[in-house]
């Protein structure tokens, strides 16, 4: 009987403890599951922050990237505003040089008779004038004559050309000036040095310094000056030629006619 209660008790405890066994397996296995539930919690919670991460960069660089654009729209507002102001005076340049241009025909046909009154007077004036560089000086006149029926050179251009010669020709009474010419003297054509000074006196001297001249707007003609004029003459070539320091030169002079 003892024998019997004592194999029920064995068995008794061999079932609990088979029962213990199955319930601390089975706890293990629902603490695993527990376990891997909070792992794969863990990961997607990591991987959420990653995207928040991401997300939070990606907002920043748009942000900065806004304002960036921000800067550049409002430089770009006050460029044009500028250009407008460009523009407008462009326009109103534009505007004046159409005026302008309806004005160029009537310019045009003002200009070209002015012109050739130029001329006339300028040549006038040479003719009237000492004979200094006379061939070189009517050929001037000659060139801008042709030059007035030449088409492929301006009106405003014809008018400078103009203007340069009367330049030229107020500047030959400010210099002393020296040049060589063929001259008739004594009844024979002689080289000689020609002294201009300026619009005041006009000699000539033989190259051998023997004979010496000088223009005479009364008479229109070349007369001859004595001996006293030979050193000075000789003293204004070699001034002329920056061969001497200037000086006082004593020339001769057409005396002033009483008017008429």
């Amino acid at each position: 009987m003892k024998k019997q209660r004592l194999k029920a008790v064995v068995l008794s405890t061999v079932l609990s403890a088979g029962a213990l066994m199955g319930s601390v397996a089975q706890a293990d296995q629902t603490l695993d599951a527990v376990l891997q539930v909070g792992q794969t919690k863990t990961t997607l919670a990591q991987e959420s922050q990653k995207r928040i991460d991401r997300l939070a960069q990606e907002t920043d660089d748009l942000t900065q990237e806004f304002k960036a654009v921000n800067k550049e729209i409002e430089g770009l507002r006050v460029y044009n505003a500028q250009l407008e102001k460009q523009v407008a005076a462009q326009l109103q340049v534009i505007k004046d040089l159409d005026a302008s241009i309806e004005q160029v025909t009537v310019v045009e046909r003002q200009i070209q008779p002015l012109i050739m009154r130029m001329l006339d007077a300028l040549e006038q004036f040479i003719a009237l004038d000492k004979p200094f560089l006379l061939e070189e000086r009517q050929n001037r006149i000659q060139v801008l004559r042709d030059n007035q029926d030449r088409a492929d050179i301006s009106v405003s251009e014809k008018f400078r050309q103009v203007l340069e010669a009367y330049k030229i020709e107020s500047d030959y009474g400010r210099f002393l000036n020296e040049y060589k010419a063929t001259l008739n003297v004594g009844g024979q054509d002689r080289e000689v040095n020609i002294l201009q000074v300026g619009r005041v006196s006009l000699m000539y001297q033989t190259t051998d310094t023997e004979l010496s001249g000088a223009w005479d707007a009364g008479q229109n003609a070349w007369v001859e000056l004595d001996d006293s004029y030979r050193s000075l003459i000789l003293k204004g070539l070699r001034i002329a030629r920056k061969q001497a320091s200037p000086d006082i030169l004593t020339v001769p002079v057409q005396a002033p006619e009483a008017a008429q």
